[in-house]
């Protein structure tokens, strides 16, 4: 099932995307489990390692805002085939819920949604069960 309220807003969010190198907007909106939704764009800089993601914006808005605990996610780009989230902002989005529901769109009305744990099925395998912690 598809959010189409998360999509508009992810839509809408898009619009005011800073992507001056790239020319890819991309919008993200995330539903915390108390309804809110927050939204966020990416926003590129000439170093575009300092880049940030329109996800990372989203859950950047959403945690100054006190809420921590997300249940969905919807990211619009005017692409082909939906975009799917950067490794690194699926490994942000499992830090606060490793099951939350991704939905990705693209302007065209193509849609499709994983749960982040099909995207990232092992998010915290790694340096929090190394040896020392086992």
């Amino acid at each position: 099932m598809y959010n189409e309220k998360l999509i508009a807003e992810a839509t809408e969010a898009r619009l005011k995307s800073y992507s001056p190198y790239s020319a890819f907007a991309v919008g993200a909106a995330v539903l915390s489990k108390s309804g809110r939704i927050f939204t966020g764009c990416n926003v590129e800089n000439i170093s575009f390692r300092l880049t940030m993601c329109a996800e990372q914006g989203a859950v950047a808005a959403a945690v100054a805002q006190g809420e921590r605990d997300f249940t969905a996610i919807a990211v619009v780009a005017d692409s082909k085939v939906p975009i799917v989230p950067c490794g690194g902002c699926r490994q942000l989005l499992a830090e606060f819920n490793p099951g939350i529901e991704v939905t990705m769109a693209t302007l065209d009305g193509l849609r499709e949604t994983k749960t982040l744990s099909e995207l990232l099925p092992y998010p915290t395998q790694g340096i929090l069960e190394s040896r020392e912690n086992v």
